[in-house]
This record gives C-alpha cells, sequence and structure tokens, in this order.
C-alpha cells in the first residue's frame, strides 16, 4: 500500500472507520426488537440506546475541530477509532440496558470526533480541483454500510448473537487504526486558543436538545410538554451560542465561515437534499412493511439497487464535475428529485413491486448527482487550515438536518393518518392516502433547493474545477475562506 499516493491512503483509512461507524447504525436497528426482549424493557427504554448515542455525537461534532487543531488531526483520529471500537466492545459485554446506553454515549464520543476530523482529513489530501474525487470515495461507505446493514444484522442476530453486532466492529475498527499509524500523517494545524467552555456547553446542549426534541415530536406529537420545552431550551441555547461565537476571540465553532456564500449556501442545500431523499428512505420500508405487508428481508432488497445506482452514479460525477460545474448538476439532482416524489404519488397497494424497484433506483440516480457537487462545492473556498472548523458545521448541519427532514416527514405521515407510531415494527395504521401525502414532503423540499441551487455560481466554485475548465457564471476566483 506504500505504493499508493498519501491522499489514497488517507481515503482507504476514512472509509474502514466511516463504514464501521455507518454500520454500527444501520445494524442496530435491525436489533432493537431482540435487544427489548433480552433485558425486558418497553420501546420508550429502548429508545435510549439510540437517543444516548445521538446526544453524545451532538455534544462532540462541534468541538472536533478545536480538538483536532489542539492536538493534532492524526492524534485525534486515532482516538477517535479507539473510544468507538472500544466502546463496540464494551457494548457487546453489556449485561443491562443501562450498561448499553452508557457504552452507546462512548461511542458517540469517538463518532462524533472521527467523521468531521476524518473528512477534514481527507479534503486537505486532495487539492481542491480532485475533491470531487475524494467525494467519490466518501460514496462507498455511504451506499454500502446502510445496504449491508440491515441484511448482516439480521443475520448475526438470528444464526449468532445480538451482542455480534457490535463484536464485528472490533476488527474494522483495528484494521482502520493500524492504516491510521502507519500511512497518515500529522498535518500542520493553527493554534486553535484557549478551549472556549461557553461555546462547548452552549454548542453541545443547544444541539442536544434540539435532536431531541425533533426526534420526540415526531414520536409524541408536538404538543407534548417535553416536546416544546425542548425546543424552547434549544433555541435559547443557540441563540446563545451565536452570541457567544460571534463575540469571542477563539470560538468553539467559526460561525463566521458561513458568511460565505457558497459555504453558506452549501449548508443549506445539504438540509434540503437530506429533507428530501431521508424522508423517502423513511417511508419506504415502513409503507412496504406496515402498508403492504412485505417482509423486512424483501423490502431491504427492493431498496438495494438504489444505493448500487447512487454508488455508479457518483463515480461517474465526480470524473464530470469538474467540467460541468456544480450549479447545473445540483439543479438536475433536485429535478429528479421532485419527479421521483410525484412518481411514489402512483404508487398503490397492489402496484407491482418491479415498478417501485426502478423508480428507487432512479432516485440513486438523484442522490449520486446531488452527494459529491454539493459536498465539493461547499468546501471549495475553505483554506486548509480552517477546514477543521468547516467539516465540524458542516456535520452539524448533516445532523440537524437529518432529524429535522424525518421530523417533518413522520409528522405529516401522523397528521394525515391519526396513526400514533410510525414505527417499523408498529402496526400499519396509516392509510395510502397518508403515506401519499407524506412523499410529497420530498416534493417540497427538493423544490426548496432547485431555488437554493440558482444561488449557486460555478466561478465560485473555481478552485474545485479542472484547471483547464471555463467556470460558467464569471471569472476563476481563487479566493479562500480562513
Amino acid at each position: 500500500m506504500r505504493g499508493l499516493e498519501y491522499k489514497w491512503l488517507v481515503g482507504i483509512t476514512f472509509v474502514l472507520a466511516l463504514i464501521m461507524q455507518i454500520l454500527d447504525v444501520t445494524i442496530l436497528n435491525v436489533a432493537l426488537a431482540t435487544l427489548g426482549r433480552e433485558f425486558g424493557v418497553d420501546a420508550a427504554a429502548l429508545q435510549w440506546v439510540l437517543t444516548g448515542y445521538m446526544i453524545s455525537l451532538a455534544v462532540f461534532i462541534p468541538s472536533s475541530g478545536w480538538i483536532a487543531d489542539r492536538y493534532g488531526s492524526k492524534r485525534t483520529f486515532q482516538l477517535a477509532v479507539v473510544i468507538f471500537t472500544l466502546a463496540s466492545v464494551l457494548c457487546g459485554v453489556s449485561g443491562s440496558l443501562w450498561m448499553l446506553v452508557a457504552a452507546r454515549v462512548l461511542q458517540g464520543v469517538g463518532g462524533g470526533m472521527l467523521v468531521p476530523v476524518g473528512q477534514a482529513m481527507l479534503y486537505r489530501a486532495f487539492p481542491p480541483h480532485e475533491r470531487a474525487k475524494a467525494g467519490a470515495v466518501l460514496a462507498i461507505p455511504v451506499t454500502i454500510a446502510p445496504m449491508l446493514g440491515p441484511v448482516l444484522g439480521g443475520f448475526l442476530v438470528e444464526y449468532a448473537s445480538w451482542r455480534w453486532i457490535f463484536f464485528i466492529n472490533v476488527p474494522v475498527g483495528a484494521l482502520a487504526l493500524l492504516c491510521a499509524v502507519l500511512f497518515l500523517r500529522e498535518e500542520p494545524r493553527r493554534a486553535p486558543g484557549p478551549f472556549d467552555l461557553p461555546g462547548f456547553v452552549l454548542a453541545g446542549a443547544g444541539l442536544a436538545t434540539l435532536l431531541y426534541g425533533l426526534e420526540q415530536g415526531a414520536q409524541l406529537g408536538w404538543t407534548q410538554p417535553q416536546v416544546w420545552l425542548s425546543l424552547v431550551a434549544a433555541v435559547a441555547l443557540i441563540s446563545g451560542l451565536i452570541r457567544r461565537e460571534l463575540t469571542t476571540r477563539a470560538p468553539m465553532l467559526d460561525l463566521r465561515l458561513l458568511t460565505d456564500r457558497l459555504f453558506g449556501t452549501g449548508n443549506l442545500l445539504l438540509l434540503c437534499q437530506t429533507g428530501a431523499m431521508f424522508g423517502i428512505l423513511f417511508l419506504v420500508p415502513l409503507y412496504l412493511q406496515n402498508l403492504r405487508g412485505v417482509p423486512a428481508f424483501t423490502a431491504g432488497l427492493v431498496l438495494m439497487p438504489q444505493a448500487v445506482v447512487m454508488l455508479l452514479t457518483t463515480q461517474v460525477i465526480s470524473r464530470v464535475y469538474g467540467r460541468v460545474g456544480p450549479k447545473r448538476l445540483i439543479l438536475a439532482g433536485f429535478s429528479v428529485q421532485v419527479l421521483i416524489g410525484v412518481g411514489l404519488q402512483f404508487q398503490g397497494t397492489d402496484t407491482s413491486l418491479w415498478l417501485l424497484v426502478p423508480l428507487l433506483a432512479v432516485q440513486g440516480v438523484a442522490m449520486g448527482l446531488l452527494m459529491t457537487p454539493v459536498q465539493t462545492a461547499t468546501f471549495a473556498r475553505i483554506s486548509s487550515t480552517a477546514m477543521g472548523q468547516a467539516t465540524s458545521m458542516f456535520n452539524v448541519s448533516r445532523q440537524v438536518a437529518t432529524a429535522f427532514g424525518t421530523a417533518v416527514v413522520a409528522t405529516v405521515l401522523v397528521a394525515l393518518s391519526g396513526a400514533s407510531t410510525v414505527e417499523p415494527a408498529g402496526p400499519g395504521h396509516a392509510p395510502l392516502s397518508a403515506y401519499h401525502g407524506a412523499f410529497l414532503v420530498s416534493v417540497l423540499f427538493a423544490t426548496a433547493g432547485l431555488l437554493l441551487g440558482l444561488r449557486v455560481r460555478d466561478s465560485d466554485a473555481a478552485a474545485s474545477l479542472d484547471r483547464a475548465a471555463t467556470p460558467a457564471g464569471g471569472s476563476r476566483s481563487s479566493g479562500t475562506v480562513r
């Protein structure tokens, strides 16, 4: 492997770690019912296995940029892999639910640092005009892990033990750590200034209460006291965070990066992209299993071509991005997404699955059209020294976007059906009309993405384009945001 260019060694190392992190989430969803029986707890208590991890992520993602700047990206990445792998072992040997929840919180500490720090190292390793290739590298774990997770999780739970859904992380984590030790270089870093304790507390508490409020609102309804109190607290904490970070000399999160037109627009595009796509990914398994009685394994097979097509599309887009520019690809992706949302209106209770599969495969095209251009363009003007702060903020946006998109879709489904739950294991009370209405949420997010996409200027992303390309919409710009 030492014969490979350094950028590809970074890519391989990050892919291994990211596969471990994403696989852990998708495998666990399959095992929740088994865990409930194992520990003799109800769904409300079991939910903390997911919520504890989510809150821990929310606390440590914002601080990951400062930690990497202070102690070094390589050291921080190695520490994150060690923590996540060790926590996976603790999850696997847990003898009670609350021991498992505590181990999941520790996993979140590792996961919260692993993704943004690894992403920053990847984008530093690839020069700006080759970062579309880095996007193609990221597409591998993002598509393969969710595709394999449910199948692998079901196999381990049925034929081995639920504990192996955590133990399986150990060899992957060990290999990722070995690659990090052998191949990664410690990167030059800027002096981050003193630790911003008020910013850390406000960012972690604000994001955690926001994600918790969105999740509980989708499950319990928005009038429940714990929901609206969480959201009110989140608004107060995030308002305090904004005031703090804009007035301190050494902020935990450099919110001024959002004043850059391209970086700010890219974070909003991520919200639209995630809302449009994850809404459908959330709804289709419910539609198949609850409304049509399709077995979980079959539902997974229906979704699999979408992941394969997305992976193939991202590899093509990574090669044409530099010549075409981000704007046209982003507009094309959201346009296809609108058509998918409209096409799902024609799905009935007896529509052949052979008609749904190609529709979802086209959804994979939309995901591939959007993933690389949005990420590559968003970071096109970010300097190497500011990359850690920028990836921290981008991953905060991703967490919020996923929770917000899912909450909106679930709320619409419940409102149109009168159902009390939208959990995959629950009864299929929602009628077909409710699913049709919820699928339209994807159209709204995609339409908002189309309008935002008009703000993207290829000239702003010139640094990420082929050196011989002439960006549309203006002359080449060499400015970077520091």
